[in-house]
């Protein structure tokens, strides 16, 4: 299928909304309503997020019977309820809370059977089962159609997706559909290597593609194997990782390697997409007309401007299943600054790591395990992937793929630097793999903590 310049607005300006109005769907109302709040003055999107969140909290008080016994034991009555400090008396939700207590955290007189199920990755243990409804899945897609703009591609246009076990479509009614409204091309990460690439750019020229969409490092790999095998061609108008953290060193080498600048994106299944990029790259705008998010440092306290803290989020959409300050399980840094955007939505500076990923000393200090990558793997020629696993407090087993031009006295050197960081005692060990694979969920992880709290 050759895309013509005249496509992609076909699709865009009768196809979509057609489609839309024939199925009910209120998706292209919710994205415009969306294209003008982003640039509301903060002030106004800031109260307009308070009264859904105070709507939310009266909702579950009254129709949820998890919240109205949690929001009694902790002592919290939702009428009084007039400040974030007020509201952060609700204790957090934390993951095993909700894989715990999935059916009672669906509202009362809510056919769950009516409701669409999604099931989360659980890259960190078990997976967590989230519902909601189609108006709330249509919500969070306009969404993702707004921030998808931010990178240069527009609505009607193909797109690539660098993702773990895609879903491609079956039968000649998904073929149809996705050539008419979304053609899609996929690189599966579960087998990502030079002969998937070549049939990858096959496709890509085929199809041409003005957006990439992918696991952060995904990405960064597909980029290893293009200039490797030395493929032109390939050059996407926008390009939006996500699920992942994107090393510095990597966002530099995919925009070498596509000549274009990388918009990146966070997000999780559970609450759908939390802060993204926009095209002045100056940080991350929170998504504060679907989310309430909050910076909590290891004291409690809220983060100030550029303070790493544990991301809590309330999912204003959902009220049949509500995750009402819900510990996501990462760390993001909250920023005071103003995007040269003019958008009114505030800024994140970025997502320091997982809260699983975070490697502890034995003085009870916390060490970031990007920030251990990037202060090893950025510097030594020849170490092409890395992962560290603490096994215990005093010893760390690295994991290492090769590359040319290694010199093993890189060893010595890593272990000198690891024991600066958790003590001269630590013991540090090393494998030497071909590869290190992804995780089921297709998503790479630099640092494992196995250490018990």
């Amino acid at each position: 299928m050759f895309e013509g310049r005249w496509i992609a607005p076909l699709r865009r300006n009768i196809i979509d909304p057609l489609a839309c109005l024939r199925n009910g769907s209120p998706l292209r109302s919710y994205w415009q309503q969306l294209e003008r709040t982003q640039f509301l003055p903060q002030a106004t999107l800031r109260k307009m997020q308070w009264e859904r969140l105070t709507q939310l909290l009266r909702y579950a008080a009254s129709h949820n019977r998890f919240y109205r016994e949690r929001f009694a034991a902790a002592g919290v009555e939702v009428e009084k309820i007039a400040s974030v400090r007020d509201f952060q008396m609700i204790p957090a939700l934390s993951k095993e809370e909700v894989r715990q207590n999935t059916a009672e955290m669906i509202s009362d007189g809510v056919d769950r059977a009516k409701l669409m199920y999604m099931k989360t990755g659980g890259s960190t243990g078990r997976a967590l089962d989230i519902f909601i409804t189609e108006r709330c899945s249509e919500q969070r897609n306009a969404c993702a159609r707004r921030h998808d703009r931010w990178s240069g591609w527009e609505v009607g246009e193909p797109v690539a997706a660098v993702w773990g076990n895609p879903h491609l479509p079956t039968g000649w009614k998904e073929r149809l559909r996705n050539t008419l409204l979304a053609p899609v091309i996929y690189l599966d990460t579960m087998s990502l290597g030079p002969e998937s690439v070549s049939r990858f750019v096959t496709e890509w020229r085929r199809v041409q593609p003005t957006l990439l969409f992918g696991h952060a490092h995904s990405i960064y790999m597909l980029c290893r194997h293009l200039k490797e095998m030395r493929v032109s061609g390939v050059r996407p108008r926008g390009v939006i990782s996500t699920s992942m953290m994107l090393l510095p060193h990597e966002r530099r080498f995919i925009e070498e390697v596509l000549s274009v600048k990388v918009t990146d994106r966070y997000g999780c299944e559970e609450v759908s997409l939390i802060a993204s990029e926009c095209e002045e790259h100056h940080g991350m705008h929170l998504n504060i007309e679907h989310l309430f998010v909050e910076f909590i440092t290891e004291t409690g306290d809220n983060a100030g401007d550029g303070v790493p803290g544990r991301i809590v989020v309330t999912d204003l959409l959902n009220m049949e299943m509500p995750f009402i300050r819900y510990e996501v399980g990462d760390v993001g840094v909250p920023s005071s600054d103003a995007c040269p955007c003019g958008r009114g939505l505030p800024l994140m500076a970025s997502v320091a790591g997982r809260t699983a990923d975070f490697l502890r000393k034995k003085n009870g200090e916390s060490v970031a395990g990007i920030s251990l990558i990037e202060n090893t793997l950025t510097r030594y020629p020849g170490v092409d992937q890395m992962q560290i696993i603490q096994e215990t407090l005093d010893h760390l087993t690295v994991k290492m793929v090769q590359g040319a031009g290694f010199d093993p006295a890189v060893l010595q050197d890593l272990t000198a630097y690891f024991r600066s960081v958790f003590g001269t005692d630590c013991n540090v060990s090393y494998e030497m793999e071909k590869a290190i694979p992804p995780e089921p969920s297709g998503k790479y992880r630099f640092s494992i903590c196995r250490v018990p709290l």
